[in-house]
């Protein structure tokens, strides 16, 4: 990162009287914001009827904005197709799993596979860049708005249909290759012809795993493609200009590294505290950090973007109050907006945006809190974006935040343990998460990263969950000087969603010779003891000659290593997994640090972020953290934290 971060707002001129718009752009300015986004669910403004293109709303918009230095991140409306288009399609409506399409009245609905509506699509994107795409003020392009969002990537439309059934004859090239990867001779379900295929739902009970991982595979790639249409009108029209979209959290439908590879910046919209509420996270863990979001949920999104972005990240949306669609929405805590922002920085953000302006008093969104209440009154939240834009001009540029420590996640891998779980809470994500928020807790930084990643310059590399992974992959790991922990599950899967014929784990068993015969899923409150830890969820049973390193009281091994790989069979609790971790980045020379329950921390070039998301006061002062200082050291805080509070420090050279 060259720059300090930057601050910008989302914006919806449209929802407005034009005669707000130039103090609304004073006022941005004021409190130290530079961007703004709009557009991306304007179209029936843009074009209220066919062909009839009205740009002089939006030409005044940008013209207002521009005017008092703020620059533009324009966003392609196709999220939001207007009434006149559906009737003219009706066809292009996304259909959900029951057969029912998903009608008009609210956002995102159509289907990625309608090749008339891609049409469309790339008509008024064609037009919007062609009209704004020189323009000096539009720095940037969000392409769509959270691809996915509803339930939205898998659509059971006859168009989808149509197009599966040709991307499977592309993939397979025969029928019976099909047949043969999906393992039909099971239940009698061979097909004679692509043409019988049809979409993996209304089946009378469960549909063949490798047919709906199949029908996931291509609802990404129709994701990727309907992307890429864009941004390649885009760089034709509107060259220079950074082109992004805005993902979301926890959220794994399609494949995020295959989109962002056509994209300059990987950004995402960072609500903590609707995740946590909507998220599978424990009650008491909901209770304590209600007003807070979960120290680690914030940062594991930054570090997956930014592996997914190939550096260069955004947050696009951050919550700046009350979010309106969770189960229940409480305000932040005073002072955790700032917290975020500043925690965006720490990892690397160019960009941090808030969403949104000013709380809207009509429609779906009315109960979300904005910068501004419904009167114009700056809430809450405005301060500490006043505060945060100076703090943020006294630290300038963080530096680049190289992390030691490599995370594997492949999509692919998700959607594998969705379909086959084996037990109620086993999924990839969630594995991911748990051990990602694990080497937080011992003050390591992490990169989170696809499974076919460049590694050599990583101490320390983790695999929570991979079904399924390459031969090279395999070799890839098992090269490396750095320790690596390997997660159970590994190699579980062939590519076409089957045991391999070696068994578990896979292509590993050429450098790890271990075999699983057999996996069983403990419910919750089940699990098996060892000394000082205990395992849960998940236990294989495995026939090798390694002797391992750590046993259940039964003489269960549950820890292996050959070389310099380690494979963990069991499903760890927190004892277990801390202790791991905690011993290979020992042994990887990274003094690892358990940190009390709410702290967390992050390094940047050589400035020393630390973080509270507790309900108490914490102290820094004898924990040994990075030569924490005293406290007229400090560039922000102290070495004393109250809750939502945080401490900037630059490293003393040793």
């Amino acid at each position: 990162m060259s720059d300090a971060t930057l601050l910008g707002v989302c914006y919806y001129p449209e929802h407005w009287a034009e005669e707000q718009w130039a103090d609304d752009a004073r006022r941005m300015r004021e409190l130290g914001l530079s961007r703004v986004r709009i557009g991306e669910f304007a179209w029936a403004r843009i074009e209220p009827a066919p062909g009839l293109l009205d740009w002089t709303w939006l030409d005044r918009a940008i013209g207002t904005l521009a005017g008092a230095g703020l620059k533009i991140i324009l966003g392609t409306p196709t999220a939001t197709p207007p009434r006149w288009l559906l009737d003219e399609m009706p066809d292009m409506l996304a259909v959900d799993a029951e057969g029912k399409p998903r009608q008009f009245g609210s956002r995102r609905h159509y289907c990625f596979s309608h090749a008339g509506y891609r049409a469309q699509c790339r008509r008024i994107v064609g037009a919007m860049a062609g009209h704004f795409g020189r323009h000096p003020a539009v720095v940037a392009w969000q392409v769509d708005n959270e691809y996915g969002c509803h339930d939205t990537v898998l659509s059971y439309s006859e168009a989808a249909r149509q197009a599966f059934r040709q991307w499977l004859a592309k993939r397979y090239g025969h029928i019976q290759a099909l047949n043969e990867a999906w393992g039909n001779v099971f239940w009698s379900m061979d097909y004679a012809d692509f043409e019988q295929v049809d979409l993996p739902n209304l089946t009378v009970t469960e549909a063949n795993p490798a047919h709906r991982l199949d029908f996931q595979r291509f609802s990404s790639d129709q994701v990727v493609a309907f992307n890429r249409e864009q941004v390649e009108i885009l760089r034709e029209l509107s060259p220079g200009r950074t082109i992004t979209h805005n993902f979301m959290g926890f959220f794994t439908d399609f494949d995020h590294h295959a989109v962002a590879a056509d994209l300059d910046v990987a950004s995402w919209d960072s609500y903590p505290l609707g995740f946590l509420e909507q998220a599978d996270f424990p009650g008491s863990d909901k209770l304590r950090y209600a007003r807070q979001g979960h120290p680690d949920i914030a940062a594991f999104h930054h570090d997956l973007y930014r592996g997914c972005g190939r550096g260069r990240w955004w947050v696009m949306e951050q919550q700046p109050g009350p979010v309106n669609w969770a189960r229940n929405n409480p305000a932040p805590l005073p002072g955790m907006v700032r917290l975020w922002t500043i925690e965006a920085h720490a990892h690397g953000a160019e960009l941090v945006s808030y969403f949104r302006w000013r709380q809207l008093p009509f429609a779906q969104e009315q109960m979300h809190a904005g910068l501004l209440r419904p009167d114009s009154v700056e809430d809450l939240a405005a301060g500490e974006v006043r505060q945060v834009a100076g703090e943020l001009q006294r630290l300038g540029a963080a530096g680049p935040a190289p992390a030691p420590v490599a995370l594997l996640f492949g999509y692919a891998s998700e959607w594998m343990t969705r379909i086959t779980p084996h037990g109620e809470r086993q999924r990839a994500l969630r594995a991911c998460f748990e051990w990602y928020s694990a080497l937080r807790r011992l003050g390591l930084d992490v990169d989170i990263l696809a499974p076919e990643s460049d590694l050599s310059k990583y101490r320390m590399v983790v695999v929570p969950c991979l079904p399924w992974l390459s031969e090279q992959v395999a070799e890839a790991l098992a090269g490396l000087e750095a320790p690596v922990l390997i997660g159970p599950r590994a190699g579980s899967k062939t590519r076409e969603f089957s045991i391999p014929p070696a068994l578990a784990p896979g292509p590993l068993q050429r450098y790890l010779q271990i075999k699983v015969v057999r996996v069983e899923s403990l419910r919750p409150g089940w699990s098996a003891s060892g000394p000082g830890f205990a395992i849960q969820d998940w236990l294989e049973h495995l026939e090798t000659d390694l002797i391992p390193e750590l046993c259940l009281d039964d003489g269960h091994g549950v820890l292996y290593r050959q070389g310099n790989l380690r494979y963990l069979s069991a499903g760890p609790d927190e004892r277990l997994l801390g202790g791991v971790l905690q011993s290979l980045a020992a042994e990887a020379g990274l003094d690892p640090i358990l940190l009390p329950q709410d702290l967390r921390v992050r390094r940047a070039g050589d400035l020393c972020f630390a973080f509270n998301y507790g309900p108490s006061a914490l102290s820094l002062a004898g924990l040994g953290l990075m030569n924490s200082p005293a406290n007229g050291h400090f560039l922000i805080g102290s070495v004393d934290l109250p809750p939502a509070g945080l401490g900037v420090w630059r490293q003393q050279k040793a």
